[in-house]
Formats: structure tokens, C-alpha cells, sequence
């Protein structure tokens, strides 16, 4: 296997992204590595960011370029859909799925607003996550699995997420614990 065919098959390393919600709040958290083959390139990336005048949060696994392409055609889906997360998101799955330039992109997002969070990825998937928490990149599953564990005793999304990517950043090689952390107040 060559080391460019190596990376199309693990395209997700350098990065976790994680999200949770309950009745007051939802949460989009990413940590800051930046990683190229066994070298940290950049601690402190920004992986999470505002969409669409703050609406909608978004936070992404992947190739860095590849990643701020997919948020520039997801804020142009959502202006075009007025805002609606669910429609611009099917769109820009249909898209990314479809076009020859977009399908190369290796890349996944985690976008959220007040109504629903969404995993969407190149294979034109758009996944809603059980239980309001999902979880993307190469310590993913780690803080998916931290996430799910701690539910049952931390009602405070914000404070589930901060300890459960501790836990990814303690296991995964390819995720730190310098974070970036949005949120979106649901009940005023």
C-alpha cells in the first residue's frame, strides 16, 4: 500500500469533533491538533465555527481545505434554504455525493442548530445521532463512547463534551486537549 493510498483509506486522522444536546442547549466541540503522518503540525487549529449569522454551529474531521470548502457550500445551502439546517444539509450531501470535484473531498461534519444535529459525509449521508450526542475523526469513537457513558449522570451538555474529549485527547494519539467549543442556547 502507498503512503497516498494509505491516506484515502484513513482519511479521518488529526482530529475529534464531538456534539451534544439536551432540552436547553446544544454543543459542537473540536480539539486543536493538526497532525501530518507522526509530526504535530499545529496545536491549536479552529475547527469549530458559527454558520449562517450564528444559527448553526459546525465542527469537521478531515482535510483541512477539503473541510473549510464543505462550510463555504453548506452557508451558501443554507442561505438558499433560509436557514433550514435539515434541507441545506440533504442538498449539500446530494452535491458532495454527486460532483466529480466535491466527491475527492476528504472530509466529515458535524453541524447543529436549535432543532437537530447532523453527521454528513461524503458518501451522501446525512445521519441524525441517537441521543442527541454524535461524534467524528480519528477519536471519535473514543468520545462517542465517553459521551454516551457519561449522559446518564451529566445533564450539562457543555461539561459532557469537555470531559469526554479529555477522555478521547488521553487515548488518541491524533486528538489533543486544546479545544474549541460553540454553543447555541435553545431555551431563552
Amino acid at each position: 500500500m502507498t503512503q497516498s493510498t494509505a491516506h484515502r483509506d484513513a482519511p479521518w486522522h488529526g482530529t475529534t469533533t464531538l456534539s451534544a444536546r439536551n432540552a436547553d442547549k446544544v454543543v459542537v466541540i473540536g480539539d486543536g491538533q493538526v497532525s501530518m503522518g507522526q509530526t504535530v503540525m499545529k496545536p491549536n487549529a479552529r475547527k469549530v465555527r458559527r454558520l449562517h449569522d450564528g444559527s448553526v454551529i459546525g465542527g469537521f474531521a478531515g482535510a483541512t481545505a477539503d473541510a473549510f470548502t464543505l462550510f463555504e457550500r453548506l452557508e451558501a445551502k443554507l442561505e438558499r434554504h433560509n436557514g433550514q439546517l435539515l434541507r441545506a444539509a440533504v442538498e449539500l450531501a446530494k452535491d458532495w455525493r454527486t460532483d466529480k470535484y466535491l466527491r475527492n473531498l476528504e472530509a466529515m461534519m458535524i453541524v447543529a442548530d436549535k432543532e437537530v444535529t447532523l453527521v454528513i459525509t461524503g458518501n451522501g449521508d446525512v445521519l441524525e445521532p441517537l441521543g442527541g450526542i454524535a461524534a467524528i475523526g480519528s477519536g471519535g469513537n473514543f468520545a462517542l463512547s465517553a459521551a454516551r457513558a457519561l449522559a446518564d449522570y451529566e445533564k450539562d451538555p457543555e461539561v459532557l463534551v469537555k470531559k469526554a474529549m479529555q477522555v478521547a485527547a488521553d487515548i488518541c494519539v491524533y486528538t489533543n486537549d486544546q479545544t474549541t467549543l460553540e454553543t447555541i442556547e435553545i431555551q431563552a
